[in-house]
């Protein structure tokens, strides 16, 4: 009987302690952040499109800036990547995201909002991220 008490306490401790955590940010729902100075360019990520670790990608997708700063760019640079979301062990056909920034007179900090066009033998598909992008001169 004693036990069955106990056991009934903790569960409700930890009951309670997972109720009182709900004002918490997540830390998924936060944009990444970066910063780059004029005339740097730096990798933010790959870009593939698999179904069973195959790639089924037509093509290299296209990068639509929706939101953004002027003086930064996005481009893909064309190259075998390796799947490691899906656990893949061979690399695919894909590329690397990079972000570079131009014409950077004095430090600013602005929200870039971006969409990836796929190309892909199910039909298209769109995947969009924000990012916060740090500048310097």
């Amino acid at each position: 009987m004693r036990m069955g008490f106990a056991a009934v306490v903790a569960a409700s401790v930890l009951v309670g302690a997972g109720l009182g955590s709900h004002g918490a940010a997540n830390a998924q729902d936060a944009p990444r952040q970066f910063a780059v100075k004029n005339g740097e360019s730096i990798d933010l990520g790959t870009v593939y499109y698999v179904s069973n670790c195959r790639s089924i990608m037509i093509g290299l997708p296209d990068i639509e800036v929706l939101e953004g700063p002027k003086n930064v760019a996005l481009s893909i640079r064309e190259e075998p990547v390796l799947p490691r979301r899906q656990g893949c062990a061979a690399k695919v056909a894909g590329g690397t995201l990079v972000l570079t920034a131009k014409d950077v007179t004095e430090p600013a900090e602005a929200k870039l909002t971006y969409r990836t066009n796929y190309k892909t033998k199910d039909g298209p598909r769109q995947v969009s991220h924000t990012i916060i992008v740090s500048l310097f001169p």
